[in-house]
C-alpha cells in the first residue's frame, strides 16, 4: 500500500509515492542509486549501512546512527536522511574520512561508510567527545580486515583535537559545520521540514522500531498497512514522578540507557542497555517493542520483571493497568487486546531503596542474544533477604519470575546456606531446552551462576564465592 512521503535526502527534498514498509537500504540502493550505503548482513548487526536520521524538535535537530536495512520508508516522512554520499564534501574528505585515512584504517571500503556515519553521530551526540563514547559509537559496526587498531588510533587522534575545542554552550551541528565533520546545508534543514505536512494515515499493522519485526516479516512489510507507533509523541520520553519512573512505549533503549531520571533511580538500566544489540540498533529498538516482542530471552522485559514493572495499556479511549508478571500468557502469547498498545512502562519509586542486578551471558559481549540473562531486585535488613524479586531468561518459553525462588529467599538469613537452598528451588522452577544457544543442562548450570553473580555482587560481606561452588 504506497504513501506519500516527503522528506530532506542529503541536501534535497523528495516526494515520493511508496510502500512505507519498504527498507530505506533498498530505496537508496536499488531506486536511488545512493551506492554509498552498504549492504553486509540486511538485519543491522554489521553496521555497513548506517545513515543519519534527523528530526527536528522545537526547531533543533536531533540526529541519531541508524541502521538502513532496519529503517523502514514511512519513518523519513518529515526528516532528515544524511547518507555517506551526503556528508562527504565537494572535495576532499571530512576530518572523519581523513583521519581514519592517515591511520591507515580503509582497507577494502566496505564497512566504512557505515563507520564514518557511526562516527559523525557520535560528533553530534557525546557530551564531552570522549574516546570512550566514540567506541561505544562504534561497537554495532564491523570490520573483517582489519585488527581494529587502526580505527581506534584515529578515534583518539579525532578525541585529542575537537575534543578541547568544544563549546557545550553553541549549538553542537553549527561548530560540527564549521569544522566540516557536516556539510553546511545541515544548518537549513529545520526550514526545510518545517512546512512538510506528515500523512497521519493510522493503519492496521503496527511498527515501533521495526528491528525485530523486519527481520522475521521484512518481505511482508512492503504489503501491510503500517501504522508507525514510534512516531506518536505520546508513547515518547521518561519522567520520574512522586510514585513510579514512568517510561514511554516509544522510547528507545538508546534513550533509556542515558537517561538521568532512569538510571539515579536504577543503574542497572545502563548496565542492562549496554549489552543490548549495538548503538545503531539502540537508537531504533523501543521499550515496549522488546517487551511485545516477547522473546523468552529479552533483556529489558526479564529487568523489568525483577522491578515488579507496570504496563500502561490503551486502545482507542480504553486504558488500563496490567503487571508484566501477568503479560506473558505463553510462548510469544500476549495479554494483548486487539491494537493495544503499550503507553508506558511504570515502576515503583521504592525500587530505588533496594540492589538491583542485571546479568547477561552470551557468547559476544555485544550485538549477541543472551544464552541466559536474569535479574534481582533485593532489599536486605538486618542481615537478612527482608524482600526478592527475581527473573530469568532462556530457561522458559517465557521471560520468567521467579516467584518461588524468590519466596525460598524472603526472610532468610544472607549466607550461602540460603543462595544455595533458593538455587535448589529454582532448578524445579525452570525448564530450558536444547538449542543453537546451549544444552538445557549448560543453561541450567548458568541460571544457578547467575543467582550466585546477583547475591555476590549486592551482598558481598556475606557470601564469598568459594561457599557457593
Amino acid at each position: 500500500m504506497n504513501r506519500t512521503i516527503t522528506f530532506l535526502l542529503n541536501d534535497d527534498l523528495v516526494t515520493l509515492e511508496a510502500a512505507p514498509g519498504r527498507t530505506v537500504l533498498a530505496w537508496l540502493r536499488e531506486t536511488r542509486e545512493l551506492t554509498g550505503t552498504k549492504e553486509g548482513c540486511a538485519e543491522g548487526e554489521c553496521g555497513a549501512c548506517a545513515v543519519l536520521l534527523g528530526e527536528s524538535v522545537d526547531g533543533t535537530m536531533t540526529y541519531r546512527a541508524v541502521p538502513a536495512c532496519l529503517l523502514p520508508l514511512g519513518e523519513l516522512a518529515g526528516r532528515h536522511l544524511l547518507t555517506v554520499e551526503g556528508v562527504n564534501p565537494a572535495s576532499g574528505l571530512t576530518p572523519v574520512q581523513r583521519a581514519l585515512v592517515d591511520q591507515g584504517a580503509p582497507q577494502c571500503g566496505f564497512c566504512f561508510p557505515g563507520i564514518v556515519l557511526s562516527l559523525t553521530g557520535f560528533f553530534l551526540s557525546s557530551p564531552h567527545l570522549s574516546v570512550s563514547d566514540a567506541v561505544l559509537s562504534l561497537d554495532g559496526n564491523i570490520c573483517r580486515c582489519t585488527g581494529y587498531a587502526s580505527i581506534l588510533r584515529a578515534i583518539t587522534s579525532l578525541c585529542e583535537e575537537y575534543g578541547p575545542q568544544l563549546d557545550r554552550h553553541r549549538p553542537r551541528s553549527e561548530q560540527l559545520v564549521e569544522w566540516g565533520v557536516l556539510p553546511a546545508g545541515v544548518a537549513g534543514a529545520p526550514d526545510q521540514l518545517a512546512d512538510i505536512l506528515v500523512d497521519d494515515h493510522v493503519g492496521t499493522t503496527l511498527i515501533g522500531g521495526g528491528t525485530d519485526l523486519i527481520v522475521q516479516h521484512g518481505t511482508e512489510l512492503p504489503r501491510a498497512d503500517l501504522a508507525f507507533v514510534s512516531r506518536r509523541a505520546d508513547l515518547r520520553g521518561i519522567r520520574l514522578g512522586d510514585d513510579a519512573l514512568v517510561l514511554g512505549g516509544g522510547t528507545t533503549i538508546e534513550e533509556l540507557r542515558t537517561s538521568s531520571e532512569a538510571n539515579s533511580l536504577v543503574p542497572s538500566f545502563s548496565i542492562m542497555a549496554e549489552r543490548f544489540a549495538s548503538t545503531l540498533v539502540r537508537h531504533r529498538a523501543t521499550v515496549a517493542g522488546n517487551l511485545v516482542n516477547a522473546s523468552p530471552i529479552g533483556d529489558l522485559s526479564v529487568l523489568l520483571l525483577a522491578l515488579g514493572a507496570e504496563l500502561e495499556l490503551v486502545v482507542d479511549r480504553t486504558e488500563r493497568r496490567l503487571p508484566l508478571s501477568e503479560f506473558y500468557l505463553g510462548y510469544k502469547e500476549l495479554a494483548l487486546v486487539d491494537r493495544e498498545v503499550v503507553r508506558a512502562v511504570r515502576v515503583s519509586i521504592e525500587v530505588g531503596g533496594q540492589e538491583v542486578s542485571f546479568e547477561k551471558v552470551s557468547q559476544r559481549r555485544a550485538l549477541d542474544i543472551a544464552s541466559v540473562n536474569g535479574a534481582a531486585c533485593l532489599r536486605i535488613e538486618n542481615g537478612r533477604f527482608a524482600a526478592a524479586r527475581l527473573a530469568v531468561g532462556g530457561v522458559a518459553p517465557i521471560p520468567l519470575l521467579l516467584q518461588a525462588t524468590a519466596d525460598a529467599l524472603t526472610g532468610m538469613e544472607v549466607g550461602p546456606h540460603a543462595v544455595l537452598a533458593a538455587a535448589d528451588v529454582m532448578d524445579s522452577e525452570i525448564a530450558p531446552i536444547d538449542d543453537v544457544r546451549g544444552t538445557a543442562v549448560y543453561k541450567r548450570l548458568l541460571a544457578r551462576r547467575i543467582l550466585f553473580a546477583h547475591v555476590l555482587k549486592l551482598a558481598p560481606e556475606y557470601v564469598r564465592f568459594e561457599e557457593l561452588v
